[in-house]
């Protein structure tokens, strides 16, 4: 019954999508409400799954010794699973409301719904073949979204997307393969799957491979350009996918090859984790820098995606159990802040068809529950206390401080600049919105306050309310992760 209900869950936003692209909708009320019906009915699945599933691995296909197809929900996958599935059917009503005059919006929902089943596929994924095979259906999925509006730089974005991940993805492959042969089971299992007789100093230059390659879509420098590029896609890709699905399957997928195939034993004091160590390090402090430099506030907040990814990847690559479960907790938290920074600076954009800095100036008198929610947001993101990602952050400087090595020690100095410089690039523009300097301000002609319908405003309210809960109340969801990292589920 478990097996029927994971392939349904993958199968219904897929179908349901490619249906969307043939139906002839007699208007658009009817295709929304289409599409939200379906997200819907998947997320209902997906909750019921968290609720029955046992956590056991189910093969359903064994192409050859090693190489199987296997399905399951333990219960990393179950928290990532579960976080995308709540999300989705809230930001698609944030979706009707920015996409409703876009001529091509049906195709769009259809690709964004099927990505929601490539999505889930990866959360659902219980080896190194099955999580390949769904991390590239992603990667196809989303091509399409990124380059919905068919002008010059919506394509040239598409290529260099397409360019940096399938690119990416044969890094990817080299190291499933070999993790495939090499495996005990060719399954997930927390400790790793290694054959005691595999090489480990070869397992270290494979790992390297598996990092750089499933470490693209983590936006992990050199490879990051792609994300920064990718947002000038409509504001509920970069939203949705380029903040939270498209990303963090990229993290998520770190964890697995990290944790479940090669393990701590063969990484652990190694040159290897040195080396994606300084380049986590590297990356949240030059993405950061980036950001405050950028003056096109969509780009700039995809700089700091960057940033924060690397927050995630330093934790993990710790290789500690503290290590794991704050990396594991920034990849909640910073979901629930970056995408409500994402959709209020696409609000911003939609209703006052301006993206550069100097336009915010006294913006937050004309939309002032938008940007009353982008400030909640970035104080979030800084890490202050009462906020989710204070939180994670600050589980990782302890996490760090445990490891005490070198490479952990310029972890934290990169994590505490980063700090900083988030605090230039997230507040400045709260500063701008509200404190515009004299004469600065764009907004002085008396204009009434536009700032879209309920559809875009209460997800806005949803996530930031999101933000402060976990922040004040962060505990069930420690404990869930701390169950994870102890293999309880």
């Amino acid at each position: 019954m478990t097996s029927i209900l994971l392939i349904t869950a993958i199968l219904i936003p897929t179908i349901g999508g490619l249906a969307a692209l043939r139906i002839p909708f007699k208007s658009k009320h009817s295709l929304h409400v289409y599409i939200e019906t379906v997200a819907i009915i998947t997320t209902a699945v997906v909750l019921l799954l968290a609720i029955r599933s046992s956590g056991e691995f189910r093969t359903l296909l064994t192409i050859a010794p090693g190489f199987k197809f296997i399905l399951g929900l333990d219960g990393l996958g179950k928290l990532y699973a579960v976080l995308v599935s709540l999300m989705w059917p809230i930001v698609l009503l944030y979706t009707f409301s920015y996409m409703e005059h876009d001529d091509r919006e049906r195709s769009f929902l259809g690709f964004y719904i099927m990505t929601y089943g490539a999505t889930l596929g990866i959360c659902f994924s219980g080896s190194p073949l099955t999580l390949f095979v769904f991390f590239e259906m992603l990667s196809i999925s989303t091509l399409p979204l990124v380059a919905h509006y068919q002008d010059q730089e919506s394509l040239f974005s598409a290529k260099k997307y397409a360019a940096y991940l399938f690119g990416g993805a044969a890094l990817g492959f080299v190291a499933v393969v070999i993790v495939s042969v090499y495996g005990e089971t060719g399954a997930f299992k927390l400790g790793g799957d290694l054959l005691a007789s595999a090489s480990t100093e070869w397992m270290r230059i494979i790992y390297l491979f598996a990092f750089l390659g499933f470490g693209i879509k983590a936006a992990v420098f050199p490879f990051h350009a792609w994300l920064p590029a990718a947002s000038c896609a409509p504001t509920p890709v970069t939203a949705l996918l380029h903040a939270v699905a498209v990303v963090n399957t990229g993290v998520f997928s770190v964890i697995r090859i990290t944790y479940y195939s090669f393990g701590q034993d063969v990484l652990k004091g190694s040159w290897v984790q040195t080396v994606c160590l300084i380049l986590a390090s590297f990356t949240l402090v030059y993405s950061a820098v980036i950001a405050v430099k950028e003056r096109h506030v969509k780009r700039r907040l995809a700089y700091s995606t960057v940033s924060n990814l690397s927050y995630m990847l330093f934790g993990i690559l710790l290789l500690t159990p503290e290590g794991m479960l704050a990396g594991t907790a920034h990849l909640v938290f910073h979901s629930l802040t970056k995408i409500t920074l994402f959709m209020c600076i696409g609000s911003f954009m939609e209703h006052t068809g301006k993206a550069y800095m100097s336009d915010v100036n006294g913006v937050g008198k004309y939309m002032p529950h938008t940007f009353i929610c982008y400030t909640l947001s970035a104080l979030s993101l800084l890490g202050v206390p009462l906020f989710c990602c204070f939180v994670s952050k600050w589980r990782l400087l302890m996490a760090g401080a445990e490891v005490a090595t070198p490479a952990a020690y310029i972890g934290i100095g990169a994590l505490i600049v980063s700090a900083f410089l988030c605090a230039l690039y997230g507040l400045s523009v709260s500063a701008r919105a509200f404190f515009p300097v004299e004469g600065s301000d764009n907004y002085t002609d008396g204009k009434k306050s536009d700032e879209g319908g309920w559809r875009m405003l209460v997800p806005l309210y949803v996530f930031t309310a999101c933000q402060v809960i976990l922040g004040v109340f962060p505990g069930p969801v420690l404990d869930f992760i701390t169950k994870i990292v102890e293999g309880l589920i």
